[in-house]
């Protein structure tokens, strides 16, 4: 776990949905919404009704709560509403009171939805002044019926994800969408329905001239967002990029697409989607991603997971602004590629395919005998640099790459073993653990870089904690051999960081406490530090927990670990572990991660010399003579860490996982030199 978290009520990272949030209110763009737009509270709206079994929801999670007079009405429905399905109080209340918002939760309404046709109701028409409007969860909403966008010029956000909207349920393919533009549209999610086809203004494959023209006016010119998770679409036309120029995030998980971008990118086209920064496609069943997703100028978040592509393209390594790519579950043809999008970062993958990686299939990779070939020529090089007096330049180029050294067992007079309890099986069963010496933490800022690396690889990796999570460790401080068990909430004890002991019970109900306090002191959805991992608990009868051979509890996975072994600036031999619930490989995929991380601020701390800290609050500048022989610098400075080899045994001591083991840092072997 994190040794340093936000303190609670801090700054939150700015996800997504604070992103979306952002853009409603035309913070990021400097644009005004209006002044009738004030009241919507986007993260409390969104989140209504159940949500559909898709990858990536673009909801939240959270009723909407009513605000005073000008706010929003909300519908539970009636006794007498559902006796008479022609009856719809609600809309008779939000005209009355001129409302702006209104929700109606799709089991209080389906009846009458039903017995209109399955429709939206002819009353909901009569409300112009209407901005945000949400009907979720109603299996007989089959269409939108005509005259929604002309009745509503008002709408900025559209919320009906979880009906039955059908295979034409917005509207003829060749017309706009909606049944006509709308202009102040920003929000619109269509996730969990059953449509087959959209209209061209909203992706659909026809491109008729008329609303989608070239050169025409843009049905949709301030939409932001577009969820169409969790739907039944086969492919997309370039209607969208026109219709909505402003678009900045795409959702497109749990369809049947075959292609990406395909015809929303038409080739040759140029100045499409020029603010798309989020595109998710998993879940499809993609055989093709196209190059022309690089042209894509402010892309960030890639994610096409869990697809049936074999190749990815090479032109992806030049996208200017890509942060996060998924390409899991692909088998991809080249198999090292399909091991790195496992593990490794996405600064790694698309270094990989920059430099001819197989990763963007015939032509755009290595070629079949490039391996050897490459072999030849470096060995052709190392004797012309040897012939002509550069073999030192060789020295200095390998001494300076990363390097780390594995400790056998066999080799350690005292190893450190993990025994594992029975009782952790159906509470968080796999776990991977090892030492590393050597990690110089002592040096200017050295220590925040190292903690705030974890906290970027429980977002990464990690995935927010809920694939794994990593506690690191003072070695010194530690009594072994462990245990890793699971207690019950009102036995367990644990020291959690900057905090007294406290039963794991009491904790949580305390983190709780102050999870409630923070939004509604800021008045929002998203909490921070530890509080914001408390889901990952529910349901749980029994807590695991690592515990020293003393009793101490050094470990509470997913959520803390002990102030007792808290690492310090002195710190310099570390114990790791990282736990899942869901696999061991993952495990592993992790830790390899975390010590070719820690290989690299190693590294980087070495080479800066900055002033070095006697104690966590004191330092002083260290100075060194100046060596003339740079590859005897280098070698000083490179001083390799040393990982050593932990035993992970069931409670009759028989062997469950050995780490390091041959197998493993084999995805990084690339980016490191391992002396084994």
């Amino acid at each position: 776990m994190d040794q340093l978290e936000p303190a609670p009520g801090g700054p939150v990272p700015p996800g997504p949905w604070l992103q979306l949030l952002q853009l409603v209110q035309g913070e990021q763009h400097g644009q005004e919404i209006g002044d009738a737009q004030a009241s919507l509270q986007l993260p409390s709206m969104l989140g209504s009704g159940p949500l559909p079994a898709v990858r990536h929801p673009c909801a939240l999670p959270g009723p909407l709560r009513s605000p005073p007079a000008g706010g929003t009405v909300s519908s539970a429905g009636s006794a007498g509403s559902m006796a008479d399905p022609a009856s719809w109080p609600e809309l008779e209340a939000a005209e009355r009171e001129r409302r702006r918002e209104l929700v109606l939760p799709g089991a209080a309404v389906e009846a009458r939805i039903r017995a209109g046709g399955g429709r939206l109701p002819p009353r909901l028409l009569a409300l112009p002044l209407l901005q945000a409007l949400e009907l979720s969860g109603c299996g007989a909403l089959r269409e939108l019926g005509p005259g929604l966008a002309a009745a509503l010029p008002a709408l900025h956000t559209l919320v009906l994800r979880g009906n039955g909207l059908g295979p034409a349920g917005l509207g003829a393919p060749e017309g706009p969408g909606l049944g006509g533009p709308l202009p102040a549209l920003r929000v619109l999610d269509l996730s969990g329905n059953g449509l087959e086809t959209l209209p061209a203004a909203l992706g659909g494959a026809l491109d008729p001239a008329g609303p989608c023209a070239p050169g025409g006016p843009p049905a949709f010119p301030q939409l932001r967002s577009l969820n169409l998770t969790g739907n039944r679409l086969r492919e997309l036309g370039p209607g969208l990029a026109r219709a909505a120029p402003q678009l900045q995030t795409l959702l497109l998980s749990g369809n049947r697409l075959s292609a990406l971008p395909g015809g929303l990118l038409p080739p040759g086209a140029s100045g499409l989607l020029p603010l798309l920064s989020q595109l998710e496609a998993a879940d499809n069943g993609l055989q093709e991603l196209g190059s022309a997703v690089a042209n894509l100028p402010a892309l960030k978040i890639l994610d096409v997971s869990n697809n049936e592509l074999s190749e990815i393209p090479a032109e992806l390594a030049d996208c200017p602004k890509l942060k996060e790519v998924n390409f899991r579950g692909n088998k991809l043809k080249d198999k090292r590629l399909e091991k790195m999008v496992n593990s490794c970062q996405t600064k790694s993958i698309l270094e990989y395919l920059r430099v001819g990686g197989r990763g963007g299939g015939k032509g755009k990779g290595k070629p079949d005998n490039f391996d050897k070939e490459e072999s030849k020529r470096k060995k052709r090089d190392k004797r012309q640099k040897k012939d002509s007096g550069d073999g030192e330049q060789d020295k200095l180029e390998e001494v300076n790459k990363l390097m780390i050294k594995i400790l056998h067992i066999a080799e350690n007079p005292a190893p450190m073993v993990v025994k594992v309890s029975p009782n952790i099986k159906e509470v968080r069963p796999y776990i991977v653990c090892c030492v590393v010496k050597g990690m110089n933490l002592k040096q200017g800022n050295a220590l925040k870089r190292f903690l705030s690396a974890q906290i970027k690889l429980h977002d990464d990796i990690c995935e927010k904690r809920t694939a794994a999570t990593i506690a690191t460790h003072d070695l010194q401080l530690i009594k072994g051999p462990l245990l890793y068990d699971a207690q019950p909430p009102n036995e367990l004890k644990v020291m959690p960081l900057g905090r007294k002991e406290i039963k794991a019970k009491d904790l949580v109900r305390q983190l709780q406490l102050e999870a409630e306090e923070q939004r509604k002191q800021k008045k929002r959805q998203n909490v921070s530090g530890l509080h914001k991992y408390l889901q990952l608990l529910d349901g749980k009868e029994n807590y695991p927990c690592l515990v020293d051979a003393e009793g101490v509890v050094i470990s509470f996975p997913p959520i803390t670990n002990s102030e007792r072994t808290k690492i310090r600036k002195n710190t310099s031999e570390l114990f790791l572990e990282v736990t899942s619930g869901t696999s061991l490989q993952i495990c592993k995929d992790v830790m390899d991660t975390l010590i070719l991380k820690m290989a690299e601020l190693n590294k980087f701390t070495l080479e800066n010399k900055e002033e070095e800290s006697v104690s966590d609050g004191e330092s002083d500048m260290t100075s060194e003579p100046v060596n003339s022989n740079p590859s005897q610098n280098a070698e000083q400075e490179n001083s390799p860490l040393t990982v050593e080899q932990v035993r992970v045994v069931d409670m009759d001591g028989n062997l469950k996982v050995l780490y390091p083991s041959k197998t493993d840092l084999t995805l990084v072997s690339s980016l490191l030199t391992i002396i084994r």
